[in-house]
């Protein structure tokens, strides 16, 4: 083989050598001429390297000719295949595949590049860093090479590495250069220096912002900023983007990025708040975008941070954007559970800032018991203003929670669902006190309308209404309809979707997570899980204030606080809400619901003096309000059983009328515990069958026969001896008995077990009977070891 020098100065070749030819390109043409002649001599064979620029008329005539014979190989940028190669190849084993994709990234594939890097990693040991540009030598070696190309390629390669699209306009010292941009750009490509598209590899484009003076850097990045305020970039934000995280400071550049950031806020509120921080970076005053950045934190569930943006907005008085920071800031407070500080947020910001929010205000004022105020704000609304979709969800939200309070109620939950639809298909996530969604949800469950509840809910839900922040509130909300549903495994798998969308609860949240926990526990029996999760509410009581939107979990912690007798604690708070209801004008919508808590509350208590006035309210409401007949009409079959009075008829009717509202756990409860006192075996099984049909295959509840959270040593299940053998150890049990034998475990009474699972006492005795004599146990002590191991339980616990 002979190289292109040799053949060149010895002018004569013997035949069937190989003559190999580097940088043609840089060749004279009687040079090329005369590799020309070798080749048309066909009795040698000629390997001809060269680059597509210069474009030498005596080149492109040998290329010609070479072509004829045969085609060109094409060597242009290294596949990720190609670079895990030639890295196998030169350091004796391949590099991990991050390494591999890291290198590529940087070089684009770019051989000369990618041998730098190498070199780079060689000098600089294993493994690779997060930034190559780290490597001791890395950025001067390639900077040499860049200073030494001609000033006009150069400067297109700065203006590329800036931001300037290849295909757009450029720098006038660019567009002035000799030969024009076309020829600049064959260069570059001719010399692996730019992408086959245009664009430079990361590690160029690294390099030449590091090692071209800060000054020279700024001047084309200013003149980037001209082409971004004329319109003339085909994505002026991406430009913007990348000026401002080089540090350029500029007003264009702000302007641009607050707009984009603004077109960005209400669908996609993470983008926004880093559009808007950018802005911030290029020189956009802080205030004027902090009440859309504090917006944009609190559509991502960021409350503190919300808080401090949004506190120099209302208190510097001439700080822009002031009806969007009262909107923040109420919203906040409401999620905070102090809906009575969104309601200052209101009076204090007072028109004209806070006009266009007026029934979000009156949303607020109700929630609060203030009516006057709310009729006033609503009265003086305005001509509305343009009929967004957002705009028209809040309208129908503030008409909505007004009719709630009103005389004709069946108005209001059509015009939340309406509200709810609308902010769905906006795909808006704006500052509200709470979302179309939930106040529909809580309506619907104040008025026994629980298909209505889970139908809006799961609407929203599949619709992303308000985004994840809002999303975590909504599944909460379905978890309380499941809980109502008596559907507890529907209602622990809401829960667990809620604490895995990645977003803390706010303390309003917090406090209806604890109060399902709550709810959950009593109507599983689970003693144990009652007791934990009423002191954690109990002290989340103390975050959270009383509003109109909170009665239910409230009411809810009231039951249970009067089976664990510690109903002290929370009377200052049920006082809170019977003086709101009674501002509002003891709305039958809102009122209804807490009296029936607070009926089952003192039925718990066994102070029928605390049953009777709120049994007379529930009486006073249903000649107009249907669940409050039906609450009515159960509260006096709940009196007469305790009595004694028992009426089969009339229970069940009441136990089913329940259910038909959404009371199907309550409903099943007031039939079992009736049966438990029947005097009569039919009237027993009549009772029994109503309380399994309501709710079957599951474990009921023990509260209405023994209050108290323990049972007395007397009433603990009797267990005959037989003097049997023993069975074998873990001898299998049915279904059923498995079930008995949890409660038997538990320290059940025969009454307690009947009542949990709809049997009468007898028959639980005879369950009891059966197991042991199963087990083979001679006594109390050896049938609950007993028990233990067959339920695969621990034997050192107790009972």
């Amino acid at each position: 083989m002979s190289s292109g020098r040799d053949v060149l100065q010895q002018g004569a070749v013997d035949e069937g050598t190989t003559v190999l030819i580097d940088d043609a390109h840089q060749l004279n043409d009687p040079d090329l001429e005369h590799i020309h002649r070798l080749v048309e001599q066909q009795n040698v064979n000629v390997v001809v390297a060269y680059r597509m620029w210069p474009h030498l008329p005596a080149l492109k005539r040998l290329t010609a000719t070479l072509e004829a014979h045969r085609r060109p190989v094409l060597l242009g940028p290294w596949t990720k295949d190609d670079v895990a190669a030639h890295t196998a190849a030169t350091h004796g084993e391949p590099l991990p595949g991050p390494a591999i994709d890291q290198i590529f990234d940087l070089t684009g594939g770019m051989p000369w590049l990618v041998q730098h890097v190498l070199e780079a990693l060689d000098e600089g040991g294993h493994p690779l860093p997060n930034d190559p540009l780290e490597f001791g030598g890395l950025v001067d070696q390639i900077g040499y090479e860049l200073d030494r190309l001609e000033p006009g390629l150069r400067e297109l390669l700065l203006a590329l590495a800036v931001g300037f699209d290849p295909a757009g306009p450029l720098p006038a010292e660019v567009e002035d250069a000799p030969g024009g941009i076309d020829q600049l750009m064959s260069q570059a490509a001719a010399a692996g220096l730019i992408l086959p598209e245009g664009t430079l590899p990361a590690l160029m484009r690294s390099v030449l912002l590091q090692t071209t003076p800060l000054h020279q850097v700024r001047t084309v990045q200013h003149a980037l900023a001209d082409l971004i305020s004329t319109g003339m970039t085909p994505d002026p934000t991406d430009v913007a983007r990348g000026l401002a995280r080089s540090g350029l400071q500029d007003p264009r550049v702000a302007s641009t990025l607050q707009s984009a950031g603004d077109s960005a806020l209400a669908t996609e509120p993470q983008l926004a708040a880093t559009l808007y921080e950018e802005a911030s970076a290029a020189g956009a005053p802080e205030v004027t975008t902090a009440a859309r950045r504090a917006q944009a934190a609190l559509a991502t569930g960021d409350l503190d941070v919300a808080g401090r943006l949004v506190d120099p907005v209302l208190t510097q008085p001439e700080a822009p954007d002031k009806g969007r920071g009262a909107d923040v800031a109420a919203s906040l407070w409401a999620q905070r559970g102090m809906l009575a500080r969104s309601a200052q947020v209101y009076r204090w910001v007072g028109a004209p800032a806070a006009e266009a929010s007026n029934a979000l205000a009156a949303v607020v004022m109700i929630g609060t018991g203030d009516r006057g105020t709310a009729r006033s704000l609503l009265a003086a609304d305005g001509p509305e203003g343009s009929p967004t979709l957002t705009n028209v969800a809040v309208s129908l939200m503030g008409q909505g929670v007004a009719e709630s309070i009103g005389e004709h109620t069946e108005r209001a939950l059509p015009a939340l669902v309406r509200a709810s639809d609308m902010l769905t298909a906006s795909g808006a996530a704006v500052p509200l006190p709470d979302s179309p969604a939930a106040l529909a949800a809580l309506v619907a469950l104040h008025a026994g309308e629980l298909s209505v509840a889970e139908s809006v809910l799961d609407d929203a839900l599949r619709g992303g209404q308000g985004g994840p922040a809002d999303r975590l509130r909504l599944l909460l909300l379905r978890a309380w309809v499941a809980m109502l549903q008596d559907h507890p495994d529907n209602a622990g798998a809401a829960i667990a979707e809620a604490t895995a969308v990645g977003i803390s609860p706010t303390p309003r949240d917090e406090l209806l997570l604890d109060a399902l926990h709550v709810g959950l526990a009593r109507r599983t029996d689970d003693m144990a899980g009652l007791v934990r999760a009423w002191e954690r509410a109990r002290g989340r009581l103390l975050h959270v204030a009383v509003d109109l939107y909170n009665l239910l979990p409230l009411g809810e912690l009231a039951v249970a606080a009067a089976r664990l007798r510690d109903s002290e604690r929370l009377r200052p708070h049920m006082a809170d809400a019977w003086a709101l209801l009674e501002r509002l004008g003891e709305p039958a919508l809102w009122s209804t619901p807490l009296h029936w808590y607070a009926v089952q509350a003192a039925i718990l208590a066994e102070k029928p003096s605390e049953l009777a006035p709120h049994a007379s309210a529930l009486v006073r409401a249903s000649g107009k309000y249907h669940l409050a007949a039906v609450l009515a009409a159960a509260g006096r079959c709940w009196v007469s059983v305790l009595a004694g009075r028992i009426n089969p008829r009339a229970v069940e009717e009441s136990a089913r009328a329940l259910a038909v509202v959404g009371l199907t756990w309550d409903g099943a409860r007031l039939a079992g515990h009736a049966a438990a006192h029947a005097e009569e075996r039919k009237d027993m099984s009549r009772l029994l069958a109503c309380a399994r049909d309501l709710h079957p295959g599951t474990r009921g509840t023990t509260e209405a026969n023994h209050p108290a959270p323990t049972a007395t040593e007397d009433e603990t299940p009797k267990i005959p001896a037989t003097g049997k053998p023993p069975a074998p150890e873990g001898a299998a049990l049915s279904e059923r008995e498995r079930e008995v034998a949890r409660l038997v475990l538990e320290g059940k009474t025969y009454r307690e077990i009947g009542a949990a699972i709809f049997i009468s006492p007898r028959t639980a005795e005879h369950h009891i009977a059966r197991i042991r004599r199963r087990l083979g146990a001679a006594n109390r002590s050896e049938l609950l070891t007993q028990l233990r191991l067959a339920l695969g339980e621990d034997s050192s616990q107790g009972p």
